[in-house]
């Protein structure tokens, strides 16, 4: 008798090491950065998903005009970006991220910008009304915050190497872009041969650094702070869009109205690497009122840009 209590004591206490064993390990993962960001922004992104604009955006709709914006919006929200992480590549916080050679966007947007503008694009162009506060965020964030640099990167980065890489593939399509990468620079990653390795990788990385939980709780935070900076860009998309949508009626074109073949958003997944423009019964004829807008084209830019990066890094 004596023996089979003991051999049930051992086994009651085995279990309990297990047990504890596994809400440790449970524990842990949830510390992890990785995880606390993508767990902490999910309300912010259901709330930024659901803005008028996003909706409209997920049609599939897309003109040359409003992806050469977007490309003018993604060149100044990388250049300050990269400014800020190479002001800061040393730095404990930040340093196990910084891969210049294989995240950096700068030099393929300024190719991308000089395809669309041709030689002279930087006398063409100026950084968009409310992308400039995102902007101005960042470089706040780089010189008073370094460790905060982590939300930023993770988030433009990741999403980039996801569904940044099917809406490639739907630009070139539905813009008639050349295959061979003109006009698309911005999404090959030239350094990385597996994407999903080196987001595991970088993941990894980012889980390692030596932060307190404090301070994650601040990375998650901030993080929530770039959403809320698309979702003050999406409602200015808003009153732009309606304002739009009277001067082209008053100019005499036909405004979208949400009919036809439009498929599902290319940030999705597989599926909509079959042709998400495709079929498009009535297009939204924007280009000649925006093109006599440019307060409303660097508008329209932000928007496109920050929403394709939301929606990436949600889905990746």
């Amino acid at each position: 008798m004596s023996a089979e209590v003991e051999t049930s004591e051992g086994v009651d206490e085995s279990e309990k090491e297990n047990s504890g064993a596994l809400e440790k390990e449970n524990q842990m993962r949830m510390a992890d950065l990785s995880e606390l960001l993508k767990e902490g922004t999910k309300e912010a992104h259901d709330r930024a998903e659901n803005t008028q604009f996003v909706k409209d955006f997920l049609k599939g709709n897309i003109k040359k005009e409003l992806f050469k914006l977007a490309t003018t919006a993604l060149y100044f929200t990388y250049s300050a970006l990269e400014e800020e992480m190479e002001r800061n590549k040393d730095h404990p916080a930040f340093a196990p991220l910084y891969f210049p050679m294989e995240l950096h966007r700068k030099e393929a947007l300024t190719k991308d910008m000089e395809y669309f503008f041709g030689e002279n694009w930087e006398e063409q162009v100026q950084c968009p009304k409310a992308a400039k506060k995102y902007v101005e965020r960042i470089h706040y964030i780089g010189q008073n915050e370094p460790e905060l640099l982590v939300a930023h990167a993770y988030t433009r980065y990741m999403g980039d190497l996801s569904g940044g890489q099917v809406l490639k593939k739907v630009a070139q399509r539905a813009l008639k872009l050349p295959s061979t990468g003109e006009g698309t620079q911005f999404y090959l990653f030239e350094n990385v041969d597996n994407a999903q390795q080196f987001k595991q990788l970088y993941r990894a990385r980012m889980n390692a650094l030596d932060l307190n939980m404090k301070t994650k709780e601040r990375i998650v935070e901030e993080a929530n702070k770039a959403f809320e900076y698309n979702m003050q860009i999406f409602n200015e998309l808003d009153q732009a869009g309606s304002t739009l949508a009277r001067e082209t009626l008053e100019d005499g074109f036909p405004v979208h109205d949400g009919k036809g073949d439009m498929r599902k958003c290319p940030f999705y997944a597989g599926e909509q690497d079959k042709g998400a423009l495709e079929g498009s019964s009535c297009p939204f004829r924007t280009a000649m009122a925006v093109l006599r807008k440019p307060s409303l084209q660097f508008i329209l830019a932000a928007g496109m840009a920050l929403a394709a990066g939301l929606l990436a890094w949600y889905y990746m």
